[in-house]
């Protein structure tokens, strides 16, 4: 049997295939159009069976993409909890060093407590850096909500309105998410 088209090599294979299975079939038994058919049927499944095989790993490939993606997002913000938690102890780190008045700062007997409380804060600034933990800006800044809370509007006549005036609570991201939204007080026009 042969075919005026090029056939391609799992074509051929079928066609390899058949010829073997009807080997010891009597030729008179064979009819060519019934072996057509059957050519045709085969070629018919095998052509589905590659484009289930094709749709099989390009979901494969997905899959591990998505795999892939979610191990890195676990790896990059596995320490979002924590991070979270050891905000509220630099901030009252922060609290601890603004209230200390500067008569106190300047006695000697208090001079090696404020240093170690101010190395403590450098130290938890320098850890937070390094797992990518940053204060997102405010002051100054127009406020963008997905970055920061408006707490309070206060009435301002030197600054735009919407714009940051006092940052009640830093905010931080870690990476490129938002940990806390700085909490901030914003202008708005004089009555």
């Amino acid at each position: 049997m042969t075919d005026d088209k090029k056939q391609s090599p799992e074509d051929q294979t079928v066609d390899a295939a058949v010829a073997e299975e009807l080997k010891g079939v009597p030729e008179d038994m064979l009819d060519s159009k019934g072996e057509n058919e059957e050519l045709a049927q085969l070629r018919e499944e095998l052509a589905g069976a590659k484009q289930e095989v094709l749709y099989a790993r390009a979901e494969t490939q997905n899959v591990r993409r998505r795999l892939e993606k979610d191990v890195a997002d676990t790896r990059a913000y596995a320490a979002t909890g924590f991070a979270r938690d050891i905000l509220s102890v630099s901030d009252n780190l922060a609290r601890a060093l603004t209230a200390i008045p500067a008569d106190m700062r300047e006695d000697e007997k208090l001079k090696g407590l404020v240093a170690g409380i101010e190395a403590t804060g450098r130290e938890i600034d320098k850890v937070f850096t390094s797992h990518g933990i940053t204060r997102i800006a405010a002051m100054g800044m127009p406020l963008d909500p997905n970055q920061h809370q408006a707490m309070i509007e206060v009435p301002s006549a030197d600054v735009e309105a919407g714009t940051i005036v006092q940052e009640l609570q830093a905010g931080y991201m870690i990476k490129d998410r938002l940990l806390r939204p700085a909490m901030v007080a914003v202008a708005k026009k004089p009555d």
